[in-house]
């Protein structure tokens, strides 16, 4: 395939592949603790657990592959030209819905460390939902490319 990347091409579409999988399981994850959280005594062992559990996800998961799945994806748009095309475009608006949703989700898990928290359980269920209808259209737009 002709491009920058050249035959390493194959590879960098694996490597943003596996991190946007780790990105969303991520991003699966980490408002379902919440969830669990809103249960939870502040100041119990269960709280102080969900603690570590929420920022060790966000920092050590979470954020570096979401990193990497720019990184990567830059990479290919690049290669590729894709910013031409309209699937692209709504792919984009998409992509900064999720990374919305990102901050968001880093918001609440700080004002869950500091034993601020604003919102009960069915919220959290209902957020649990955002990234997966994002993730839903976004394959969309870029398997089916319907324009």
């Amino acid at each position: 395939m002709a491009g920058f990347l050249g035959e390493a091409y194959p590879w960098i579409k694996a490597l943003h592949i596996i991190s946007v999988i780790s990105w969303m399981a991520g991003m699966f994850y980490l408002p379902r603790l919440f969830v669990y959280h809103c249960a939870a005594e502040p100041g119990s062992q269960l709280s102080e657990t969900l603690k570590v559990m929420e920022r060790r996800l966000l920092r050590v998961i979470i954020n570096p592959a979401m990193i990497a799945a720019w990184g990567f994806g830059i990479a290919l748009i690049l290669h590729t030209e894709a910013w031409h095309a309209g699937w692209f475009h709504g792919k984009l608006a998409l992509l900064l819905c999720m990374h919305l949703i990102h901050a968001a989700f880093a918001r609440w898990r700080r004002h869950f460390a500091n034993d601020a928290n604003r919102h009960d359980a069915g919220f959290y269920r209902i957020m649990n939902e955002v990234p997966t209808v994002l993730m839903i259209g976004i394959v969309i737009l870029v398997i089916v490319r319907p324009f």
